[in-house]
C-alpha cells in the first residue's frame, strides 16, 4: 500500500497540506490522488474509530462463524451478498479453515443478536451451521488501542 493511503488510514482528517509535507509532494498531487482513489473505489468510506465502551448506549458486537453450501455459478458470493444486505451486519469476510464466512453484527442486546441469527441467518437457504461469539471487551480496533490508562506499560524484552 502506498504512503498516502497509510497516512489516511491513520488519520483521514489530516489536511492535504500536511499530507503533502509528510510525503514531499504538492498539495494538488495529494488532492488528485485522493480523488482518483475515491473514484476508483479504493477509498470506500471515511469512518471514526469509536470506543463504544465510553458511551452510555454501547452496542453488543457479535462475531458469527457461518458454514454454507456454495451455490452453483455463484460460489460464496451470492450468499455473502445477501447476508451483507441486512442492516445489522457490519462486516462479512470469506475465510479459510473450519467455516466459510465470518460476520460481525451489532445490536442493542444479546437477545437482539440471537434473534438475528435464529430468525434471519439460520433460516437462509445454503446456511448449514453457525457459531456465535459475543465480544466482551475491545482492547485494540483498527490499529487503535482503546485502553487509555495512565500507565505507560512497556513490553518486556526477553533474550
Amino acid at each position: 500500500m502506498n504512503e498516502l493511503l497509510n497516512l489516511l488510514k491513520q488519520n483521514a482528517l489530516e489536511s492535504p497540506e500536511n499530507l503533502a509535507k509528510m510525503l514531499g509532494i504538492s498539495v494538488e498531487d495529494v488532492k488528485q490522488q485522493i480523488a482518483e482513489y475515491e473514484k476508483d473505489g479504493v477509498i470506500r468510506a471515511y469512518q471514526a474509530v469509536v470506543n463504544e465502551e465510553r458511551l452510555d448506549a454501547s452496542l453488543v458486537t457479535t462475531v458469527i462463524e457461518v458454514k454454507v453450501t456454495p451455490e452453483s455459478e455463484g460460489g460464496f458470493d451470492r450468499i455473502a451478498d445477501r447476508i451483507s444486505r441486512f442492516p445489522e451486519v457490519d462486516s462479512v469476510f470469506l475465510m479459510s479453515g473450519g467455516f466459510d464466512l465470518l460476520l460481525f453484527i451489532k445490536g442493542r442486546t444479546m437477545h437482539e443478536a440471537f434473534g438475528f441469527v435464529s430468525e434471519k441467518l439460520a433460516t437462509m437457504p445454503g446456511i448449514t451451521s453457525t457459531a456465535t461469539h459475543f465480544m466482551m471487551k475491545t482492547y485494540k480496533q483498527n490499529g487503535i488501542v482503546m485502553h487509555t490508562g495512565e500507565d505507560d506499560e512497556r513490553l518486556k524484552v526477553s533474550p
